[in-house]
C-alpha cells in the first residue's frame, strides 16, 4: 500500500518498519482497527450496539433519524443505485457545506465517518519522534491509534464542567505532532472557548497540526473554529453527520482543512477512501445541510430534555458534572463504580454510555427522547 517515497518519508520521522505494517494495517477502517486495537476499541464498539429492547443512551447518537426531508432525497436516490455517483452528488454536497460554512471548497473533504480520518491524522502527523497531546477524558481513537503506532502521548486532564486548558497541552509536549481538541468534547460536552484554541494555534510549533472535533457543535450554540481551517495551513476542523442529523448509521463525515493538509492524509491508499461513499448517505446529508430551523428546533428539544434529566438527578441527591453543551452529561455515582452501575441499569433495559479510567464511578449518558430519559430516571431510583 506504500510507495517507496512515502515510506522513505515515514521512515525519516522515526516510524520503524513494523511502524509502517502498523500503519498499514490501520488504514481499513473501523473493523480493522477495532479489532488491532485491541479490548477498549471493542468495547467502544459494543456501545454503539443497542440492546434489543432496551432504551438505548450510550453512544451519544440522536434519538430520532434523519430529518424527513433528507430522508425523502435518501429514498430517492435509491432508484439510481446501479451509479457510482449518478449526478455529481458528492460535488454537490461538497458545495453545499462550502456555502454553509463559508468555506473554498477545496477545503471541503467527505469520508464514510469520522473514525477514518481521525486515525489519518495522527498517522500522518505523528510519528515515533513527533507525539500527540489530547485532553483525558475524551474521545480515545486517537489514544489507541497513537499508541499502536509507538508514537508518545501526553493527556492533559480535565476539571469537572471544564474545557480544554490548551496552555497545558502546550506544556504537556511543546513540539507535538498534533494537538487534538474535542469540542463539545466527548464524552463532558464541554465547550473549549475559542480564545483557547486561537491562543494554541497562535503558539505551538510550526510544523505542528491542530485538529478540532466538533462532531457535536450541532447541539452547542458556541461558535465554530471553521474559519480557522478556512485560511491557514496547520489546522483541521472535523464534522460527522451521526449526532444531530441522526445518521449514524449511515456513515457520513467532513474534514475541513487546507488541500495540501488533505492531500497528506490521502496518499495511503491512493486518494480512494474520501470518494468511496454510500450515495443514499450523500443526497441524506446534502438534503439536512441547509436546514437551519429544523436544526435549532432539534438542538433545542435536547436542551430541554437533557436540562430537565439533569435537574430529576439532582433532586434525588446525584451528582451532574456541569456545562454540557452537547448531547450527553456525566454522572458521579460517588459510592459506586460506573460499570457496575451501568450493569445494574441494563438489567433494567436501559443501556447507557462507558466510564474513562480517569473518572472510574463517572458515566456518560446520552441525552434520549423525553420518555426514554423518563425511563432512565425511574432505573436510576431502583437502582441506586
Amino acid at each position: 500500500m506504500l510507495d517507496r517515497e512515502l515510506t522513505e518519508q515515514l521512515l525519516d520521522r522515526g516510524y520503524s518498519r513494523r511502524g509502517l505494517g502498523r500503519i498499514a494495517a490501520l488504514i481499513g477502517g473501523g473493523t480493522a482497527i477495532s479489532s488491532i486495537l485491541g479490548s477498549a476499541a471493542s468495547a467502544q464498539s459494543q456501545a454503539a450496539r443497542g440492546v434489543a429492547g432496551a432504551v438505548q443512551i450510550g453512544a451519544n447518537e440522536c434519538w430520532s433519524g434523519p430529518f424527513p426531508i433528507a430522508a425523502q432525497a435518501a429514498s430517492e436516490i435509491i432508484a439510481k443505485g446501479n451509479r457510482y455517483d449518478p449526478a455529481d452528488e458528492r460535488g454537490k454536497l461538497i458545495r453545499t457545506v462550502a456555502a454553509v460554512e463559508r468555506m473554498p471548497e477545496d477545503r471541503v473533504a467527505t469520508w464514510p465517518g469520522s473514525g477514518d480520518p481521525l486515525v489519518r491524522s495522527v498517522i500522518t502527523f505523528c510519528s515515533p519522534k513527533k507525539g500527540l497531546v489530547t485532553a483525558d477524558p475524551t474521545f480515545e481513537s486517537v489514544w489507541r491509534a497513537a499508541s499502536w503506532l509507538e508514537a508518545p502521548v501526553s493527556k492533559v486532564p480535565l476539571a469537572p464542567g471544564a474545557g480544554t486548558s490548551t496552555r497545558a497541552m502546550l506544556a504537556a509536549n511543546p513540539d507535538a505532532g498534533l494537538y487534538y481538541i474535542c469540542s463539545p468534547n466527548n464524552p463532558t460536552g464541554t465547550v473549549t472557548p475559542l480564545a483557547e484554541i486561537d491562543w494554541l494555534v497562535a503558539n505551538k510549533p510550526a510544523d505542528s497540526v491542530v485538529l478540532i472535533d466538533e462532531a457535536y457543535l450541532h447541539f452547542s450554540e458556541s461558535p465554530s473554529a471553521a474559519h480557522l481551517a478556512a485560511t491557514r495551513n496547520d489546522v483541521i476542523v472535523m464534522r460527522t453527520f451521526s449526532k444531530l442529523f441522526g445518521m449514524a448509521g449511515m456513515r457520513l463525515g467532513l474534514t475541513f482543512a487546507a488541500p495540501d493538509l488533505h492531500k497528506r492524509m490521502m496518499r495511503y491508499d491512493g486518494f480512494q477512501v474520501t470518494g468511496t461513499l454510500p450515495m443514499t448517505a450523500v443526497a441524506c446529508g446534502n438534503a439536512s445541510y441547509t436546514q437551519a430551523d429544523l436544526i435549532t428546533a432539534r438542538r433545542n428539544e435536547m436542551i430541554a430534555v437533557r436540562e430537565t434529566t439533569i435537574a430529576q438527578l439532582k433532586a434525588r441527591g446525584l451528582t451532574v458534572h456541569p456545562n454540557s453543551q452537547a448531547n450527553m452529561f456525566m454522572v458521579d455515582w460517588k459510592t459506586r463504580q460506573a460499570k457496575d452501575v451501568q450493569a445494574a441499569l441494563l438489567a433494567q433495559k436501559v443501556q447507557i454510555g462507558r466510564s474513562w479510567p480517569i473518572w472510574p464511578t463517572v458515566s456518560r449518558v446520552t441525552v434520549g427522547s423525553a420518555s426514554e430519559m423518563n425511563t432512565f430516571v425511574t432505573a436510576v431510583a431502583t437502582v441506586v
